[in-house]
């Protein structure tokens, strides 16, 4: 069992492709700036923030809710069989982060957004059972506490550089896009031929993640309106598990060689 799982690490290929190119067609841009008082864009700011520390508590509680049951061991089992279970989570994963994106931008319902929030939320706990239990097969317990605070540093360092500078980072929205068919590519093609991403592949996609949290990040500040705190922080979560499950593989990596 153990050889198994092993072997089976090299083959983790693990993204978060739809959320790299979040707002930039969505015709939100409404004149944020110039259309509402400070008052009301602070409570925005502060509502999407908040809902996104409820997402991650929810997300860890998930975790920890589902790592006391069989079920990370029969979802190992279920993907060891073949290579391309991979792909089929891979498919799956972009179809229901789809949908919940979509019930998050709801404009007709709150109860909607909320939903889409859920369902993200749950997808994002379900698809790191694997990665989490390897890490700790692999790599120990601590390897996760270090990379979700590295994870957090670094979260907390960019959306400072943001709030501070004032700069606008919308513009990689173009770098985003082109880099989802890319990494969609890359990760294609490592499933259907088998080769290991490794760690350059981790490096490259920490990256991505940083400058999508800096372009959801200021999309938060110039784009969304006052009602739309459930999509923004749908998107900065994904950002933050994202840039996560990728800080979490290089450590492993590294704990690995040591």
């Amino acid at each position: 069992m153990s050889k198994g799982i092993v072997c089976r690490s090299r083959e983790v290929p693990w993204i978060y492709l739809r959320r790299f190119q979040v707002n930039s067609d969505t015709p939100y841009r409404l004149g944020f700036d110039s259309m509402t008082a400070a008052d009301t864009r602070a409570a925005f700011i502060r509502r999407t923030y908040g809902h996104l520390a409820g997402a991650i508590l929810a997300f860890v509680l998930l975790e920890a809710l589902l790592f006391q049951t069989a079920f990370p061991e029969a979802m190992m089992g279920l993907l060891g069989t073949s290579r391309y279970s991979w792909l089929i989570v891979l498919l799956a994963f972009m179809g229901v982060s789809h949908l919940a994106d979509n019930w998050a931008r709801s404009s007709a319902s709150v109860n909607m957004q909320y939903l889409g929030l859920g369902v993200y939320v749950v997808a994002e706990a379900i698809i790191f059972v694997p990665l989490l239990y390897l890490a700790q097969y692999l790599a120990g317990g601590q390897v996760i506490l270090s990379a979700a605070l590295i994870t957090l540093l670094l979260f907390a360092g960019l959306t400072y550089t943001v709030f501070t500078t004032k700069k606008d980072f919308t513009f990689l929205g173009g770098f985003l896009k082109i880099s989802f068919f890319i990494v969609l590519g890359v990760i294609a093609a490592s499933i259907l031929f088998g080769f290991n991403l490794g760690l350059i592949f981790s490096a490259a996609m920490v990256i991505v993640a940083a400058a999508s949290i800096l372009y959801n990040t200021s999309n938060i500040l110039r784009v969304y309106n006052p009602s739309q705190h459930v999509a923004a922080a749908l998107s900065l979560f994904a950002s933050v598990a994202l840039l996560f499950w990728y800080i979490l593989r290089i450590l492993m990596g590294s704990s690995r060689r040591s």
